[in-house]
């Protein structure tokens, strides 16, 4: 018999059964919930007359559609926002969940709260009705997004019912060079291999580059899986996530950690397993990346130009692309570097951890926004936000120009309430750049956040690497 993936593995310590339809019951160790869908899914479950199985396996956190402004309330710019804040409190102190609320020094974006408390740990199955779960895979769990009603299965039960996926395992080879991540990284793949790439499969990151990227980076790598059309990313934990995770509120203590560490470092692929798929990205020469279109497959290298639909010879594709073209206001052959911009937004579960206002703070010192750019910075937890205070980088984004915010999702989407405008072109690092995602008819480019950072500067999009070397 061949050996085993990562993926094979988690899946035969939680499947309890195979069922007749051809899915699987698997058990779930974790469920997170947020303000938008949680507390819902809690009352439709009391509503029901179900009670939560396992309450101390559930946590919820207050991130999607608060207001992050200085000074916050309770009250949030979106339309009906505060019944989803006060339902959400409402029900996770009837069912006995621990809420992370606003004011709590472990309240943040659900997908930076888990891991930084380590309530996500290598091995474990997790969910949370929100696409980007995958982000937690970086640490080597099964992690996934789930909608309402399954959430509600996953309170009652501990367990859901899963049609298993397909496994591919994605290599990426070499070294990154200066001025290049994580982000860089996922969407130099989803351009080359299109966003439907990983459809319906587990896809684990490896190679040379994933192991040299710090866990924060490799969170970065992972969010984006879904954009690939993958059912989630995983990673093999080692030393760096054994590090990472010690000592966090939630990780095992004392024998238990020895144990628990035990456990883990057998959580890796066997080197003669199989794959559904395998692909391969050389990075050793890739440049910082930039969506030009409503696609995060839409990316071309920040020096790059546009491309051209009658080029391509799919039929489909080519009309996506033009209507992209349209909707952002672009010509092919245009070149990107030099574009004018309207807004620079650093935050979202992609990124807007430490070591993301680390970087950008490196670029910002000592130099100013360009006039009539908006620029804001959202810290993706609180522990973020007072730990970026603690090191001052949040006079250096103030002194730069840039909106120091309190921590939760922000503008990576809009719900009716706060946006960038009209029409406003907007670099941003986070994960989607739809139609509308940031505002009404809203022109999101993905980047990095030293890409976004360069291009507040210089008040255009502009390469990170010439502010590097200057």
């Amino acid at each position: 018999m061949s050996g085993l993936s990562l993926f094979e593995k988690l899946w035969r310590q939680h499947c309890i059964s195979e069922l007749a339809d051809g899915a699987s019951l698997i058990h779930i160790d974790r469920i997170f919930l947020h303000e938008r869908t949680g507390g819902v899914a809690l009352q439709a479950l009391d509503e029901a007359g179900y009670a939560v199985r396992n309450p101390q396996l559930a946590f919820a956190t207050l991130d999607h559609i608060v207001d992050t402004l200085p000074g916050r309330s309770d009250k949030t710019l979106m339309p009906g926002g505060e019944a989803f804040i006060r339902i959400t409190r409402e029900q996770t102190r009837r069912n006995g969940i621990q809420l992370f609320d606003l004011g709590d020094a472990r309240q943040g974006i659900v997908h930076v709260v888990s891991p930084e408390l380590a309530i996500v740990l290598p091995g474990a199955t997790m969910v949370c009705a929100d696409s980007h779960t995958c982000t937690q895979g970086a640490l080597g769990a099964l992690a996934w997004g789930i909608g309402s009603s399954e959430a509600e299965h996953a309170l009652a039960t501990q367990t859901l019912r899963i049609v298993k996926p397909r496994s591919m395992r994605v290599t990426f080879d070499g070294s990154l060079p200066p001025g290049v991540g994580a982000k860089d990284m996922i969407l130099a793949l989803i351009a080359r291999d299109s966003a439907s790439g990983a459809q319906g499969s587990v896809a684990e990151f490896a190679g040379q580059a994933v192991q040299e990227l710090s866990l924060e980076a490799r969170m970065t790598l992972c969010n984006m899986a879904v954009e690939f059309s993958a059912f989630t990313g995983l990673i093999a934990p080692d030393q760096a996530t054994f590090d990472y995770l010690e000592g966090r509120p939630f990780a095992p203590k004392g024998e238990g950690w020895t144990q628990a560490l035990e456990a883990w470092r057998e959580l890796h692929s066997d080197a003669d397993a199989q794959f559904d798929f395998e692909t391969r990205l050389d990075v050793s020469r890739l440049s910082p990346m930039l969506t030009w279109g409503t696609s995060p497959q839409h990316a071309v290298a920040v020096n790059q130009r546009v491309p051209d639909p009658a080029e391509v010879s799919d039929a489909a594709t080519s009309q996506a692309m033009a209507k992209a073209l349209a909707y952002m206001d672009l010509l092919p052959g245009q070149a990107l570097a030099g574009l004018p911009i309207d807004a620079a937004f650093i935050g979202s579960c992609t990124n807007s951890r430490i070591s993301d206002l680390r970087a950008a703070a490196e670029l910002l010192r000592g130099r100013k926004v360009a006039a009539g750019v908006k620029a804001i910075c959202v810290p993706g937890s609180t522990q973020v936000k007072r730990a970026a205070e603690a090191e001052g980088l949040d006079q250096v984004f103030i002194d730069a120009g840039f909106e120091w915010r309190e921590s939760g999702c922000s503008m990576c989407f809009f719900a009716g309430g706060e946006s960038f405008g009209h029409q406003q072109r907007v670099v941003s690092t986070t994960n989607r750049n739809f139609e509308s995602r940031q505002g009404p008819l809203t022109r999101t480019h993905l980047a990095s956040p030293v890409t976004v950072a360069a291009s507040a500067i210089a008040g255009c999009i502009a390469d990170p690497r010439q502010l590097q070397d200057d």
